[in-house]
């Protein structure tokens, strides 16, 4: 199937696709036109990927990772308990960053808290604008 019928079939954009060609997730036959040439195993590929991109891995974890996994075509799964300490490994990384960005919201919080109310400061004394442009 060509690259347009794979991402219908799949609801990643075409762009997204030639991106998993480029990070080497996805190995497409070239016809002697140059024209992409998917199977149709492609497409449970395409379905991985877009389930562990949107579990927050990278391409390149999912490179290492997707091999390594089985889909039934409802659930993608690790094909080896080895998996186990890659897939922790970014499960705290993933932790960490809502972490911080739980600390940077609290501390945006408290920013906000000591803000003066609208009615109770000059906003010429402050350099405030009207708003933001539109």
């Amino acid at each position: 199937m060509r690259i347009g019928e794979l991402s219908r079939i799949t609801g990643a954009s075409v762009r997204s696709l030639r991106y998993y060609e480029e990070q080497g997730l996805l190995r497409p036959v070239r016809r002697p036109s140059g024209y992409r040439e998917y199977r149709a195993e492609d497409a449970a590929t395409v379905r991985g990927i877009r389930l562990l991109l949107g579990a927050g891995l990278g391409t390149a974890t999912i490179g290492e990772l997707l091999p390594c996994m089985t889909d039934d075509g409802e659930v993608l799964a690790p094909a080896c308990s080895a998996m186990a300490t890659d897939l922790h490994r970014e499960r705290a990384r993933l932790t960490e960053a809502a972490e911080e960005l739980l600390a940077a919201r609290d501390r945006l919080d408290a920013i906000i808290a000591a803000t003066p109310r609208p009615d109770s400061a000059d906003p010429a004394e402050c350099g405030a604008v009207a708003g933001p442009a539109r």
